[in-house]
């Protein structure tokens, strides 16, 4: 079975390299062994999108912010995993309002 290819897109023009490399090394430390790659995709225009096997799971123009990890990690568990524990993690996300 092919493991899962998770890609953060993320604009070079607002300098966000450093956040989407912080976001795919959260996600590696967590989903080690279980996925295929954390793949970091420059783009321009403000994107900060996340897709999972192609699907978008987290666009910051849609949710007009950026993702937390234990969000992030929530999402990608949910997808490829939703059994599994991430223990602290696991604790709701506080909602933007």
């Amino acid at each position: 079975m092919q493991k899962p290819i998770v890609e953060i897109e993320f604009c070079t023009q607002c300098r966000w390299l450093l956040r989407a490399a912080w976001l795919a090394q959260e996600l590696l430390t967590t989903f080690d062994t279980d996925l295929g790659s954390v793949n970091l995709v420059p783009g321009t225009g403000g994107i900060l999108d996340i897709s999972c096997d192609g699907k978008v799971i987290f666009s910051r123009k849609e949710a007009g912010r950026f993702p937390e990890a234990k969000e992030l990690k929530q999402l990608i568990r949910d997808l490829i995993d939703p059994e599994r524990s991430l223990g602290h993690s696991d604790s709701p996300v506080k909602s933007a309002e």
